[in-house]
This record gives structure tokens, sequence and C-alpha cells, in this order.
């Protein structure tokens, strides 16, 4: 029976502890990745509700503006006024077309774990070099996309594809074997790192605090965002009527 020797003990020491990174990386990355894509999908909801009604009154007010402009036109404050609510109804505009369809918010659990082992292989900050990083960034991206989208089929190519290139058989030294794990585990704890602090970041935001008062509501009976878009709907309907007084006004001026 052959003695390992300390390199080998080491190597599987460190081998052990990178498996585990790796596999709380996957965990973790999962978590992020599916965070966002229920941000993303609470955003279109919100946009489907609550922008476009966001939108309809920024379009009458920009209309609004033009008038009173138009019947004050040395007044150089209307004028700015104008040009602010127009801008303003366009980027509004560019929102709500992205009420699109929603991402996949709800994967399965076969969809997460194949994921999760996506995640463990090709991750980029599981490079060793910059060539490999950028290769692993695009495959990276790929399977992100496909996790949103709910596509399994995708995934599966994905993994196949890794698993059966030249890049994923390995037969050097223990040495290098061994150096190559303390750096990948190196880079895992960076990334894990990064990862808390993004899906910090997401956890503040706007959105979030939104979706969270959303969810709290609905446990409540309540629809906040359908709360949001009556409240809108008044509005709209003063804007409306303001809008045309206006009209009014400017067919007797002319």
């Amino acid at each position: 029976m052959c003695k390992i020797t300390p390199e080998e003990l080491e190597l599987e020491n460190k081998q052990a502890q990178l498996a585990a990174l790796e596999a709380a990386l996957a965990e973790r990355e999962l978590e992020l990745t599916t965070l966002e894509a229920r941000l993303h999908a609470f955003e279109r909801e919100y946009l489907r509700v609550v922008g476009v009604r966001y939108g309809k009154l920024d379009e009458i007010e920009a209309e609004i503006a033009k008038y009173l402009a138009f019947l004050h036109p040395k007044d150089e404050i209307a004028r700015k006024q104008a040009v602010l609510a127009s801008e303003k109804a366009q980027m509004s505009k560019r929102a709500c077309s992205r009420a699109s369809s929603p991402p996949n918010s709800h994967p399965g659990e076969s969809l997460k774990k194949l994921y999760r082992e996506v995640a463990k292989r090709i991750h980029p900050d599981l490079a060793t070099d910059e060539v490999e990083r950028l290769r692993r960034q695009k495959l990276m991206a790929v399977a992100n996309q496909a996790y949103e989208k709910g596509d399994k089929q995708k995934l599966e190519g994905i993994l196949h594809q890794w698993e059966h290139s030249p890049e994923f058989v390995k037969g050097e030294g223990i040495a290098a074997e061994l150096i190559r794990a303390i750096r990948k585990i190196a880079q895992v704890r960076e990334r894990l790192n990064a990862i808390e602090t993004e899906i910090n970041t997401l956890k503040q935001s706007e959105l979030y605090l939104l979706r969270d008062k959303a969810i709290d509501a609905g446990i409540a009976g309540r629809d906040l965002l359908a709360e949001m878009a009556y409240q809108l709907n008044k509005k709209i309907a003063r804007a409306k009527g303001w809008l045309e007084k206006l009209r009014t006004n400017v067919g007797v001026c002319a």
C-alpha cells in the first residue's frame, strides 16, 4: 500500500475545502439569480399595473405644460417646464415598454439543482487565467439567461459542452494542482463576498422594499399595486379635466 505524501494529503484537504466552497458559491449564486429574477418579475408587474398609469399621467401633464407655455409665450419658466415634462413623459414611455412577458420567477427544484451544478463547474471566478475567465463569463451569462427563462435544455447543453471540452481534462502534477486549488479557494471566497454585497444591495433597493410591502399587503388581503393604480386613476381623471380646460382656453385665444 502506497503511503500518502504530505503534499498529496494537503492537496486532498484543499480539494475538499474547495468543493465545499464551490457548493456554497453555487447556492449563493442561485440565490442571487433567483432574487434578480423575482425582482425583474415584480418590476414588470409594477410597470404593467402602476407604471403605465404613471406614463399616462406624465403624458397628460406634458400636454398641460405645453399648453401653459403656449398661453404664456414670454414665460421662460413655463417653457422649461414644458421641455422637462416632455422628457419625463418619454422616459416613462420607455420604462413601460419593458413591461413585457415576465421571466421564470418560480423555477422548479430540478432547474435549481441543474443551475447549481452549472455554476459550480463554469463560474468565471474559478478561472486560473484571463482567457479561461472570458470563456467562462460568456458561458455563465448564457446560463443565467437560460435559468431566468426556465430553459432546462439550454442549461443541460451548457453543462455537457463544458464537461466534454479539452479544458475540463486536467493531468498535471501535485504541486501545480495544489497551487491551482489554493488560488481557486481564494477566488471563490472573493466571489462569495461579492455576492453577499450584491444581495444586500438588492435588498436595500426601492424595488425590493416595494415588493416586500406588496407581499405584506397580499398577506393582509390587500392588493397594493391595485391600490396605487386606483389613486393614479383619480389623478389622471383630474389631469384630463384640467387639460380639457386648457384646450378650451387655447381655442378661445386662437
